[in-house]
Formats: C-alpha cells, structure tokens, sequence
C-alpha cells in the first residue's frame, strides 16, 4: 500500500476529470498524496533543498547538539531505564513567516531570497488546490479561500495565515528512544510538504496501518488538515502522521501551511449531501488553536467551544 501519486498537469487537459476524481478519492480514503508536475519549478526546488542543507549545517547543527532532545535522550542513556522519551521531538526547526522576515536565518548565502520565490509559487498551488476541493466537494469556485480569509480587505489582501516551517531530523544514535515528531494531526487547512527525497521516516496512519509517505523526487505532498475536515463535514479526512527518527541520515522537511485567519469562523459547509447532519461544531479558529496548542496530540474537536 502505498500513498497516491497524481500528475497535476493533467489537471488542465482530457485527464482533468480522472484527475478531479483521484484528488478526491486520495482526500477521502488517505488524506494524504503526492503531486508531480505541479509547476513549481525544478530548478528552485533544486536551490532551495541545497541552501536549507547549507543552513542547517552552518547555522543549526551545533546548536542541535546541545538541544534539550539530545540532553533528555544523553540522561536516558545514563539511567538505563529502557523507557521512551515522549514529551520532545527530535527536530531541529525554524519558521518563515511574511512578518518575521527580520528573524530568518540570515548567514546562508540565497537563502532569503530563494524560501520568498519558493513560499510565493507554494502559495499559489495552495490556492489551486483549494479550488480543486471546492469543486470536488460542490461549493463554489473561492469558497474555501474566502472562509479562510474572513475579513479581507478590500484591496483584496489575504488575511489568511501562510506560514513555512523548515525542520531537520537528525541522525539519532537510539532512534527507539524518540519520536522524530509525535503522532498528530494538522490544526489548519492545506498543508504542502517539500519532504526529502532519499531518506524516509515520514507515516500516515491508514486503517489502523502506519504506512511510510514514500520519498518522491520533486514532489509536493499535500495532507490536508483539521479544519478541511471541517468544512468537508468529514467527507475529506485529517489524517494522523507521524516522523520517525532515523539512526542515519539528516532528513530535510519543509511544510507550507495555508491556515484559517484566526477570526474566521469554520463550520461544515452550507452545501452538503442532501439530508445529511452535521458533524461538527461552528467555531473561531482562533478559539480552536487555543484547543490544539494544549491537546495537539489528542482528538480536539469536542473540546473547542461552538458559536
């Protein structure tokens, strides 16, 4: 079993409704896949994978090794307990964000300018992929965009959250011991996963079955996350995944994450299957990351309070 893999150039063509069809079904059955062909050209995804490599080993790596993962897992080893650490992960991470340019990593040659091209063509395939779920799921064109942006301004600026986050996995001398990240699902709505192309570690859990997320040169992945579920009415699933640490290898991952502002308010949407009851709750998405930040390892959707 693996995770599907879809030519998104067949979109536009006579392929387009075999397309439209394995995008919903991946949505549904997995909550996760994989795109190839998905415009965003090879050669800045061929710089961007270099210029995080070079950052990491200038900018991140000595500082990983005194990290509190590494600390923990250097006093478990002393112990010999035998236990498994479950309260960190073992990642080294940074976030881009279009406000916090100030505080990028700033000694990597390209780096900056190469992550703002690379953030503005992922940007553009979210707002794609959105629009593909629109129709597959038949509301209309801009529906989930506009839900995401509540209270956009009029000169058409989005107010919705885009944020990239760069993170590497270590080798681990007892990759068991740790989690390279922790079961969870994803708190917003597109997620889109530049993921390493030779090393594995990443899982999706598919009817009770942890199955690796198979590294695929060039591609993006998309997992789409808790409030896609939402506005689905579960129809489209948020899937749990998890990274497991690896005892060779320095895994590179980069997640773009096209998220709810935290004004706007998520409900199933108004189109639905005829007769059908709605699932979830209405909510603040603001109100609901206050829910995830403390339960982000636990089913949530309860817990966050309705309209």
């Amino acid at each position: 079993m693996a995770i599907p893999v879809i030519d998104f150039s067949k979109i536009n063509g006579e392929e387009r409704e075999k397309t439209l069809s394995d995008i919903a079904r991946a949505c549904e059955e997995w909550g996760f896949f994989q795109l190839v062909n998905h415009g965003i050209p090879l050669e800045l995804l061929n710089k961007v994978k270099k210029l995080s490599s070079d950052c990491y080993k200038t900018e991140r790596e000595e500082a990983f090794k005194t990290s509190t993962p590494v600390k923990l897992l250097n006093e478990l080893l002393e112990q010999n307990s035998g236990e498994k650490i479950e309260s960190v992960d073992w990642e080294d991470v940074f976030t881009l964000l279009d406000h916090n340019q100030n505080e990028w990593p700033s000694n990597t040659s390209g780096l900056k300018e190469a992550m703002l091209e690379y953030r503005g063509e992922v940007r553009k395939l979210a707002s794609k992929m959105m629009e593909v779920m629109d129709e597959n799921l038949g509301l209309p064109k801009g529906y989930i965009k506009k839900a995401f942006n509540e209270g956009m301004e009029e000169d058409g600026e989005e107010t919705a959250f885009f944020g990239t986050k760069v993170s590497h996995y270590p080798p681990c001398p007892r990759p068991e011991l740790v989690n390279g990240l922790r079961a969870h699902t994803d708190a917003g709505g597109v997620v889109l996963l530049f993921q390493d192309d030779e090393y594995d570690g990443l899982q999706v859990l598919k009817d009770g079955e942890w199955i690796d997320v198979q590294p695929v040169h060039n591609a993006i992945v998309i997992n789409t996350g808790d409030q896609i579920e939402v506005l689905s009415n579960g129809r489209y699933k948020s899937a749990w995944h998890r990274v497991l640490a690896r005892e060779e290898g320095n895994r590179r991952s980069i997640a773009s994450f096209y998220n709810p502002s935290y004004k706007a308010a998520i409900g199933p949407a108004a189109v639905s299957e005829e007769g059908s009851e709605k699932k979830y709750p209405k909510f603040v998405f603001g109100d609901y990351m206050d829910v995830y930040a403390n339960q982000k390892f636990m089913p949530r959707f309860l817990a966050v309070k309705p309209l």
